[in-house]
């Protein structure tokens, strides 16, 4: 109870509860989250279950126009299945691939950012060189690039079984050198500090140097910039689905349901893919200015 108590009076949550934008964004945040984790309890169909499909069901309107129904607040699409439901499960599923992808990205940026910045030389130029190329081009052409290789050298059968793994490494891979980035100048900045020089002096290895010296000092930047990039992960995963090389329709996220629903939007049936675009654009948001807060709450300029 003392340490949630701590907690609540630190100058971290106390930013929080001045900011009712971030009050409001971690609210949708934690609806958005509770209810694409607990999908499986809280939706009221499981809209991949095809017994329980009825194509009579199709094209329903949503509850509030005269020929809804209370049974599909938000409609039916081209199969029969309740809107609502399916975008639960679609966050669902595209909360997992952002998530995987930005620790993956996470993860590796600071790896390779810990040995260029404490290494330097040869390794550091190299590293940083290939970051530098990977950040001329666009994420989403370097996902798209992967994705396709992916397709090209994997047998169809493999590649659909493996999909979602092969989206997330195509996401992450792309993600990292920012990461590595912010961690390279920390560690540029640690290496030749006092304390660090006589961490190498009583023998301490480099590798613990590195983790339990140079990589705390960095940490509040990767939680910011881990923030702002899952919003980017989950886009960019919208994206790859929308585009039809993302996820399979057997595992389908918000992307692949905006991009079913795309097929309607001009025969009347608009709710189809309006209503899976305001749930991940309300994700995203709320996520995106999470991260906002947080960079100014950790920036000691603005306290």
């Amino acid at each position: 109870m003392n340490t949630i108590a701590r907690a609540w009076d630190s100058d971290l949550a106390y930013s929080f509860r001045r900011s009712p934008t971030a009050v409001l964004s971690a609210i949708v945040a934690l609806i958005c989250i509770v209810g694409a984790v607990a999908a499986p309890v809280l939706a009221p169909y499981n809209p991949f279950d095809l017994a329980s499909l009825d194509l009579m069901d199709a094209f329903n309107p949503p509850a509030f126009m005269p020929e809804g129904s209370l049974a599909h607040p938000i409609g039916t699409d081209d199969q029969g299945r309740d809107v609502l439901s399916a975008i639960m499960y679609g966050a669902r599923m595209s909360l997992f691939v952002g998530v995987s992808a930005t620790v993956f990205s996470l993860l590796l940026g600071v790896l390779l950012g810990l040995l260029a910045g404490y290494a330097g030389g040869t390794l550091d130029a190299v590293l940083m060189r290939i970051a530098d190329v990977q950040l001329t081009f666009p994420n989403i052409l370097i996902a798209l690039l992967v994705d396709g290789v992916a397709r090209a050298a994997l047998p169809r059968d493999l590649h659909d079984q493996i999909a979602v793994y092969v989206v997330i490494f195509a996401i992450g891979i792309s993600d990292w050198p920012r990461f590595a980035r912010t961690v390279r100048g920390s560690a540029m900045v640690e290496r030749n500090k006092e304390y660090v020089l006589a961490a190498r002096v009583i023998g301490i290895g480099p590798a613990r140097i590195m983790l339990t010296h140079v990589l705390p000092n960095v940490l509040g930047p990767l939680l910011v910039l881990a923030t702002l990039n899952l919003g980017l992960a989950i886009i960019s995963e919208a994206t790859l689905s929308f585009l039809g090389v993302g996820l399979p329709q057997t595992q389908p996220s918000l992307g692949t349901l905006i991009r079913v629903g795309n097929d309607f939007l001009f025969s009347g049936e608009w709710w189809i893919t309006v209503f899976p675009g305001v749930a991940l654009i309300a994700m995203v948001l709320s996520v995106n200015l999470l991260g906002d807060w947080l960079r100014d709450a950790l920036n000691p300029r603005l306290r």
